[in-house]
């Protein structure tokens, strides 16, 4: 017990030390590139001017695409509808599974940004793409912690084989064959992620 811990211990750290670096780098760009007044985004008026003229035109965009890029646009944007269809089933299994299970939800937002639309070295078409990346990424990413919250309500437990990449909530599950105490482990777990009555679920 005292090992498991530790473990959350230095998980704890690493979190609050990658806010951090998030939160440094994020003020660094800021004071180069732009301002975020709010909800809006800034840019001084030598920048706005230089991302004009950089922007690349329309037709000549199109005219220069390599023919494997057109091909393949048909197949990344079809894939909208399954993802529209993943969007519509988080929702639904977060507003059923999650309040049952009193796991606070998560956020959207948090993960699904568009802002890449107020560049504007970014002709029409780049702008389209930005968006699409953005939402299908950031639903990923959203569904990917959806998923690692039901996992440790459910089954905290680490793989015997090398998983390739991991959320981040998975270095604190229970080690691979670990039976002692289980029941006790796996409810330590659960009660981490579980919010009381007075908080907002």
């Amino acid at each position: 017990m005292a090992a498991y811990t530790r473990v959350q211990e230095i998980l704890q750290q690493i979190r609050e030390l990658n806010d951090e670096l998030h939160e440094h780098l994020r003020e660094q760009q800021e004071k180069t590139y732009y301002q975020l007044k709010g909800k809006r985004i800034e840019f001084e008026a030598a920048i706005k001017a230089n991302h004009k003229r950089i922007k690349e035109n329309l037709f000549r965009y199109i005219a220069k695409s390599q023919w494997r890029n057109l091909l393949s646009a048909p197949f990344i944007y079809g894939m909208v509808i399954p993802m529209l269809i993943l969007d519509i089933g988080l929702f639904i299994y977060q507003q059923t599974c999650f309040r049952l299970y009193q796991i606070k939800r998560v956020k959207r937002s948090d993960y699904i940004v568009f802002d890449h639309h107020h560049l504007r070295y970014l002709n029409t078409i780049e702008k389209i793409n930005c968006v699409y990346c953005s939402y299908g990424n950031g639903l990923f990413a959203y569904a990917r912690e959806i998923g690692s919250l039901t996992e440790q309500y459910w089954c905290p437990i680490k793989h015997a084989k090398k998983v390739v990449s991991t959320h981040e909530r998975y270095a604190g599950f229970l080690e691979y064959g670990d039976a002692e105490d289980y029941q006790h482990k796996i409810s330590d777990l659960r009660k981490a992620i579980i919010v009381t009555d007075t908080e907002e679920k």
